[in-house]
Order: structure tokens, then sequence, then C-alpha cells
């Protein structure tokens, strides 16, 4: 397993929250589809073997209960959630057979469409409010087995639906039709959907920010998850430029 990456295992320990992951600047080329690269910081290849490591962890783990539906939400905005939410899609469908879909949950600010360069048209936001069936919302990619649904057009009505009994209902009806469904939620800082589609779902991951996220904000967060009945799978430490000395890494 690749020292740049390591999933959290164990809570409540200082070094819990202190996980060498991807590496990169939170932007890059997601192959075969693309991302946005307008942002102002050049654009660099990212941590592709760590984001496999992690799919291997949390997806492909052979025996035992495997995590069809996972949430993906941060302590705090700008730690590159969707950026990983959407890399994590993109190797999941690329190393399985099964179907993936990934949501962007994160009604208040979205990304994923930029991630995956397509329009945000009718998304999620329309699925909570209206009853058609939620696959005309689907987006395809150019792997064959991943598709998007992206936020749509949020109000406050829509956004106060993620944490609701109809976004239940919304990511049933999604599991019902796809093998793995990971959703991108917004930070919990900003708000508590994450909380609540968390205990909707198998679990939630973690994404940090290297330099940035505050221990005891990531540890609060953790607790926050898990007093709202969702089960944190990892915590995924982003953006890191430099590796961890092989002195310290064996001391964490």
């Amino acid at each position: 397993m690749s020292k740049n990456f390591e999933l959290l295992q164990k809570l409540g320990k200082e070094q819990d929250l202190l996980i060498p992951t991807a590496s990169g600047n939170g932007h890059g080329t997601l192959p075969p589809a693309s991302v946005d690269t307008s942002a102002a910081s050049p654009v660099m290849k990212p941590g592709l073997e760590e984001i496999h490591s992690f799919v291997q962890q949390v997806f492909l783990v052979a025996g035992g209960a495997v995590p069809r539906s996972v949430v993906f939400t941060s302590s705090e905005p700008g730690t590159g959630c969707s950026w990983v939410t959407a890399h994590t899609a993109q190797v999941l469908a690329g190393r399985t057979a099964g179907s993936v879909c990934v949501v962007d949950a994160n009604l208040r600010a979205p990304g994923l469409d930029r991630q995956f360069a397509i329009e945000n048209g009718h998304g999620l936001a329309e699925a909570l409010q209206q009853p058609d069936p939620i696959r005309g919302l689907l987006r395809a990619t150019a792997l064959p087995n991943l598709f998007v649904i992206t936020a749509g057009q949020a109000r406050e009505e829509s956004q106060a639906l993620v944490a609701s009994d109809r976004m239940r209902i919304r990511l049933h009806e999604l599991r019902s039709e796809f093998d793995f469904v990971l959703i991108d939620a917004a930070a919990l800082s900003v708000a508590g959907d994450a909380i609540a589609a968390g205990s909707f779902a198998d679990g939630v991951v973690l994404v940090l920010k290297a330099n940035a996220s505050r221990k005891e904000t990531a540890r609060q967060a953790v607790q926050d998850l898990q007093s709202g009945n969702a089960k944190v799978l990892g915590a995924v430490l982003n953006q890191r430029q430099f590796p961890i000395p092989e002195a310290l890494y064996k001391r964490l």
C-alpha cells in the first residue's frame, strides 16, 4: 500500500487525523472525461496512485460488506472534496465492471459539473422536488458504466431537502439501479447535509486539506457524523505537496 495514502481505521486518537493521502493540487485531468482547468493554480498530474489505493481499500476489499453508497464531505470548504469524489468515481468505474453513479449533493456550491466538464442542467435539485424517475436526470460520461447527476438549479427549498426523507428515497432509488453511488456533499461547517445523507448511506469519507484543516475541527466533524448515525469510513488528506519522512511515518 502506498505511504501517500492511509485509510483512517481507528477514531479518537490524535495520530488518526494525520493521514497522508492524495497529493496534487485539487485540479488535473480526469481521463477519459475532462476536468475544469480554469483555476489560477497550474494544472498538475493528480495523485491517481493514491486514489487507486483508496478505491482498493474501501470498495474492492475481498470479503466482508463493501459499501455501495458513500458520502464525501469535508470539515470546511476548499478541501478539494469534489475533485476527490470525481476521481474516485472515475477510478472505481475503470476498475470494476459494476455501474457507478456520482451525485452532486452540494446544492450550495456545486462542483461536479466542472470536474466532468458538463453542463449543470436539471439534476438533484429537481429530483428532490419532482416525482419523475431519477434515471431521466443521468448524464453519461466517456466511461460506459459511469454516470453523473449534477446539482441542478438549486433554490433554497431544494437545499433543505438534501437532509430530508426525500433524499433517502432518491438514494434508495439509485442504489436499486447502480452498484455504487458516490455523493459529493457540502462541508459540515456550511450545512448538516452530509450527516443526514450519511445516515442514509453505507458510510462517509471525510476530505481534509493539508496544512489547512485543523485536527480539532476534523475531530469534531467525525464526532458530529457519528452522533448523526453516519459511519465514518476514512479520511483523505488532499493537496499534500511533500511526502512524510519515513521516521515520522512509522510513529503515526
